[in-house]
């Protein structure tokens, strides 16, 4: 068995045998050695097998790119760094036994979009000693007529080849005139790259409304994405037309129209070559959503290929470096994958068998040949490792954990509960309760999950598992508005369902406190993101029911986020999302601000892409005018998840600090 540990900020990282687990203990630094990031941010395996790549995070917002020996050998090689200012590594992959393909990442205030917050992506290549660095994206030219912040995607790996990919490119025309040599190229087109010497052959024209294409794995583009524009507004409509292609004609047909809003429509996913199908997502007659096939040969015979009884289908499970679906996931009380394919299904099986204590199995990568396979296994009180399984020798090696920080300390197990709203509706959640706690009397925490169109699910959760060890007891709710559970629970989106939602998160703090379980004095709310929301706007509702808020990059202004897209394509999917009417007003924390009586703390990145810190900034200056007890903390820098493990353990430090002194706990 062997494992990775980080010795520190840019030292190596070793594989070292281990001699098992050893007796649980406290981390001497907790808001540490919780708010520390994953030390594995992606991981690939070479098409051999025989090497592993993976991303792990330093200091700050530094990310590093290391090479090691799969087998256990051997010191882990850093091959690129990126000091996070702005640029860092997302996620790298082989394209060859010594060459790997990198997306490097960017966040920032851009004077190409009048000083706003915008994200950007560049793909590079470089060989795994570090050598040979080639830029795959397109470069920027002076003449060209705007700035393409997207640098494109792999869509085909292309394992048959020796370090070429099919790749995504944005393309942008010049503006230069008087001249035979202007580039009047223009939206999203293929090209078959050679990243060694960066020879490109264009395999699909650019075209202005593709946003999407999908290939077979095999080298061939089978479908492409069309965003449809809402006349001449120059506005996305929200509906995305998708056309493929037999195996026989370059001529694109229609396939299927997908409307984003409704979420109605076959969405595809994946090709599978050898069946001649289109994998997707569609909703069935009960509204949850489930995986279809169409037929690519002409006819586009619909089959069901795998429908929940209680929950959406939302994943598959995709085996090898061609992406080849074997198997759909979903989340009950727990996530579940059932499998196509016979063999794996019945690895699956032995693999719970082998780690018991790991019931959450990924299918991370694989070989060429899919005989290794690189995994990842966790639980609710394991924070995940990656193993290696060889077919051939039947021989399973750890290769390293995802929370280092967190080995051999005690957490908290997180039980499936379901508790009763004001209506009699039955919703579902997760209660976690303190190690070696009696449950009875405890401070407590109602968190609800960002989104609104997300879930929680069982697993490890490192902000849960925080509070947990600081003797909380932890409630998440999937309130009506969160997805998963079909469009009946989904209601028109916690936004403009807002009072079911938010009435849920109340709800859930109620039955805290009729179980016994949460102390009605020390009873507080925390969330991130539309959960900071949730915590916020549940003080619109009830402001006597929680003692305590805290909000980590929260909505707190409906009209000022539909304002805020009106620059970008998207504005009008936006806008429809929101919805208009007076629930802009009525949903609004920064517009009841004095209604919110307890203790607020905020925690803001000052470059969050996803929820603008002028939201915090606002509802901030809202409270202070309405008396009421608040702060805002700002981290410089950071983007909404605040990827930084000095910002995270502050913001735990604090917000535990907050809730002890607000609520007397000792």
């Amino acid at each position: 068995m062997f494992r990775i540990f980080s010795l520190g900020a840019c030292a190596a990282l070793l594989l070292v045998s281990t001699a098992g687990p050893s007796a649980a203990v406290a981390p001497a630094d907790p808001p540490a050695a919780f708010g520390a990031r994953e030390s594995v941010l992606s991981v690939s395996l070479s098409p051999s097998g025989r090497q592993v790549a993976f991303i792990s995070p330093g200091p700050g917002q530094t990310t590093f790119l290391y090479t090691v020996d799969a087998s256990g050998g051997g010191t882990a090689r850093e091959t690129l760094s990126a000091d996070g200012k702005p640029e860092r590594l997302q996620r790298c992959g082989w394209v060859s036994e010594t060459r790997l393909v990198c997306t490097v990442y960017m966040v920032g205030s851009s004077a190409a979009a009048d000083g706003q917050v915008v994200g950007a992506s560049r793909l590079i290549a470089i060989d795994s000693d570090g050598k040979n660095v080639k830029l795959l994206s397109r470069s920027v030219r002076p003449d060209d007529q705007y700035v393409s912040f997207g640098g494109g995607s792999i869509i085909d790996w292309l394992p048959d080849t020796e370090g070429s990919v099919l790749m995504g490119r944005q393309y942008v025309p010049e503006a230069r005139m008087g001249t035979r040599m202007v580039d009047n190229r223009e939206g999203y087109g293929i090209d078959r790259i050679n990243t060694a010497n960066l020879d490109s052959k264009v395999v699909e024209s650019a075209n202005p409304r593709a946003s999407r294409y999908i290939s077979d794995g095999r080298g061939s583009i089978r479908i492409m994405a069309t965003v449809d524009i809402a006349g001449a507004t120059g506005y996305e409509s929200g509906r995305i037309d998708h056309f493929y292609r037999t195996k026989t004609s370059r001529d694109w047909k229609p396939l299927s129209s997908y409307y984003t809003l409704r979420d109605e429509g076959f969405y595809p996913i994946a090709v599978d070559p050898g069946l001649d199908v289109a994998y997707g997502y569609k909703k069935e007659s009960s509204g949850r959503s489930a995986l279809y096939s169409l037929a690519l040969d002409g006819s586009k015979r619909e089959t069901l290929v795998f429908a929940h009884p209680q929950v959406d289908v939302d994943g598959t499970v995709r085996i090898g470096r061609r992406g080849r679906v074997v198997g759909v996931t979903y989340a009950t009380e727990r996530r579940q994958a059932s499998y196509f394919d016979k063999d794996l299904a019945a690895l699956g099986r032995s693999l719970s068998k082998a780690l018991p204590g790991l019931p959450l199995i990924r299918f991370v990568d694989s070989s060429v040949d899919e005989n290794k396979l690189l995994l990842w296994a966790g639980s609710d009180t394991d924070a995940g490792r990656y193993y290696l399984f060889d077919k051939a020798s039947k021989s399973l090696n750890e290769l390293m954990l995802a929370r280092p920080e967190l080995e051999n300390v005690a957490l908290a197990p997180m039980k499936p509960v379901t508790y009763k709203a004001s209506d009699g509706t039955a919703v579902p959640g997760y209660l976690t309760l303190p190690p070696g706690s009696t449950g009875k009397g405890l401070p407590a925490i109602v968190m609800p999950h960002g989104g609104p169109s997300a879930r929680d699910e069982w697993g490890f959760d490192w902000l849960v598992q925080y509070y947990a060890s600081r003797g909380y007891a932890v409630l998440q709710p999937n309130y009506r508005g969160s997805s998963g559970y079909g469009e009946g629970w989904y209601q028109k989106n916690g936004f403009q369902s807002w009072r079911t939602a938010i009435g849920d998160v109340n709800d859930a703090g109620r039955w805290l406190v009729s179980q016994g379980i949460a102390d009605p004095g020390k009873l507080a709310v925390v969330g991130w993101s539309y959960g900071g929301y949730a915590a916020l706007q549940s003080q619109v509702l009830d402001p006597a029911l929680f003692k305590a808020v805290v909000a980590i990059a929260p909505v707190t202004d409906l009209a000022s986020l539909v304002e805020d897209s009106e620059g970008w394509s998207n504005y009008r999917v936006v806008k429809n999302f929101i919805g208009t009417g007076p629930h802009l007003r009525e949903g609004s924390p920064a517009q009841n601000a004095a209604k919110i009586k307890s203790p607020v703390l905020l925690f803001h990145g000052d470059v969050d892409l996803n929820v603008p810190i002028a939201q915090s900034r606002k509802l901030q200056d809202r409270l202070k005018a309405a008396g009421a007890r608040s702060e805002l903390i700002v981290y410089p820098g950071l983007d909404h998840q605040l990827d930084d493990k000095a910002a995270r353990s502050d913001m735990l430090r604090r917000s535990d600090a907050f809730l002890r002194q607000t609520m007397k706990i000792q």
